[in-house]
Parts: structure tokens; sequence; C-alpha cells
């Protein structure tokens, strides 16, 4: 009798990796960031494939995660060796790869660590998934997206539209930290955070708040203080032991998956980020954009702000200056 192996053929199999969706790589997935951010991506509906790719550990986050009884297939790949078949054929890549800050640290003491780092997977990714969406959250990020911008460039591949540098955790934040002054649910809330993502770079825009509310000049200021200086909170919070991911690692799912929902093309995605911008004279800036199927659609201007917001955007913009920089020129050099 002849065995009938139609019943075998791909086609009637139930293929590992065979649902539609997007293919996101998250490189430093085995850090603080990286190990919660893989596991939230793990649960995203939209994803068929994550690939997830660093440099140590990466073996058994890869085997913990697979686990999970959620419908995207999960493939784990170690070391600079690995990095092009982790990226090749990527939508999305994420990067949280780089040291965390430690107490008595500045963003910029991170700088050439991080900001060497985030060279080398740029140059992967020019080479091997040149039209992926990128969202970097390596600190500092001020810094961070202007050397990816930088290595795009000098690829050929430079797309503005597709290089995000993720300040999600301050509108998380902003959200957060305003709705406890209202007495509101903080999903109720949706403050605009512009400028960059450090210090006096990030400015909360509190006249601008969903639902319309309004602050006593004292409660802003020391909101604004506070959303300013939510990382050093949470570095001091943890005397040593790491700075903000697990809170980072969800404000990084929202954004991805905003991202992943503009490229699936629904309509009216839109979330702040630090992109390459028109919108005032510096090169990169944090303001409301939309996403869309080729990444950022549209940069939106940063509407009527009052008297507090304006002074607070002459200093974000001259810190800013010196932090985009400091980007370009270890990039160029």
């Amino acid at each position: 009798m002849e065995a009938n192996f139609a019943s075998l053929e791909p086609s009637n199999c139930r293929a590992k990796g065979g649902s539609s969706g997007f293919k996101v790589a998250i490189l430093g997935a085995s850090g603080g960031i990286g190990q919660p951010l893989s596991m939230l991506m793990k649960m995203n509906p939209l994803i068929s494939l994550l690939h997830l790719y660093d440099v140590a550990n990466t073996p058994g986050v890869t085997s913990d995660i697979s686990h999970m009884d959620t419908s995207a297939v999960v493939r784990g790949f170690l070391g600079p060796q690995q990095l092009e078949d982790a990226l090749t054929g990527m939508d999305l890549v994420i990067i949280p790869a780089g040291v965390p800050r430690k107490p008595g640290m500045t963003r910029d003491d991170l700088f050439n660590i991080n900001a060497g780092i985030v060279r080398t997977l740029c140059e992967g990714i020019a080479k091997c998934c040149p039209n992926a969406i990128v969202n970097i959250i390596s600190n500092p990020v001020n810094s961070t997206v202007p050397v990816a911008a930088q290595v795009f460039k000098k690829a050929g591949t430079y797309d503005p539209k597709r290089l995000l540098g993720v300040t999600m955790l301050d509108v998380v934040r902003a959200n957060t930290f305003a709705a406890e002054v209202l007495g509101l649910d903080p999903r109720e809330v949706d403050v605009p955070v512009v400028g960059g993502h450090a210090g006096v770079t990030i400015l909360p825009l509190l006249s601008q708040i969903k639902p319309p509310c309004s602050f006593t000049s004292e409660e802003a200021s020391n909101l604004t203080s506070r959303i300013q200086n939510g990382g050093t909170e949470v570095v001091e919070a943890k005397a040593g032991a790491g700075s903000a991911t697990l809170s980072m690692a969800y404000a990084a799912v929202k954004f991805a998956d905003a991202c992943l929902r503009g490229l699936r093309g629904d309509k009216d995605v839109i979330k702040c980020a630090f992109v390459p911008s028109v919108v005032i004279e510096l090169p990169f800036f944090a303001s409301k954009v939309r996403l869309g199927r080729n990444g950022i659609e549209e940069i939106y201007t940063l509407g009527p702000m009052n008297e507090f917001e304006r002074v607070g955007l002459e200093m974000a913009k001259k810190e800013l200056a010196g932090s985009i920089e400091k980007g370009v020129l270890f990039a160029t050099k």
C-alpha cells in the first residue's frame, strides 16, 4: 500500500512561523530592558516572528520566552557573527542595547560606550534590512539617534521617516504623574512631551493635556521637574541595581505597537518620538508624529504654548543642540 504523504505537504502543515504578521528584531534582548521588552513583544498578536539578539545570554532568554503560548515564533541569535541573520527580513528593529545608567552617572557618561554599540548595530541594519523601521532606546537618545542617522547616510540607506528615538517613557511618566495630581485614571490622560529625552530637554506641554485641565504655576513647575527627573528618581531608588527597565520596556512596547499598527495601515496612530525634524531649527526634535505604512507620515507643529513652556523650550533647544552635535561628530570621525 502506497503511503499518502499529501497531508504532510507544507500547505497542509501548521508550520511554525506560518502565521501572517510582522517580523521584529530586538537588539540587546538579554539586558535589563531587553528581557521584559522581549516578553511583552511576544504577547503582541501583530507579530509573527520575533528575533532576539545579544552578545550574551540570548539562548536562555529565547528558550524561556519561547514557552509562552502566544502566536509569535521566537528565535535567538548570539554574538556579532549572528547579527546579520538576526536582522535579515525584519520589518521593525528595536534597540535597547547598551549599558544602563548608574547613580551619579549622567546620560552623557554613557555616551561613548552606547554610541559605539548603536553604530555597529545600525551598520548591520543598513546592510540586512535597510527598509525596517528603527526604534532607538539606547541612551543618550538625544545623541544616539543622530549617530544612527549618520551611519545610514554613510551607507546610502537613510530614510528619515524610518528612524525614531523612543521618548515614550517621558509621555508615560507625564500621564501618570499628571493623573495623580488631577485624581484621574492615567489611561484617560494624554500629555504631549516634546524636545528630547534627558533632563531639561524633556518638555511636557501640560497646557495641551487631554482631557483639558488647568494646573497652578506651582503644580506645573513641580510636575515638569518630576517628569524631567523621572529617570534619576528610579536610578536613586534602585541604589546601584540599575535604571528604569520595567517602565521603559512597557513604554517601548506601547510605542512599537503603534509603529506596527501604522505599518498595518491603521488610521490616526499618533505618538511622540525623537525624530529627524523640520518643526524647529534643530535637525532632531521630539514631537507628535503620525505613524503609517512608511513610518513617520506626518510631524506635527508644537501648537500653542504658555509662557512657562516657551521658556522651557529655549532651555531645551540650547541643551539639545550640543547633544545632537556630539552624536554627529562621533559618527563622522
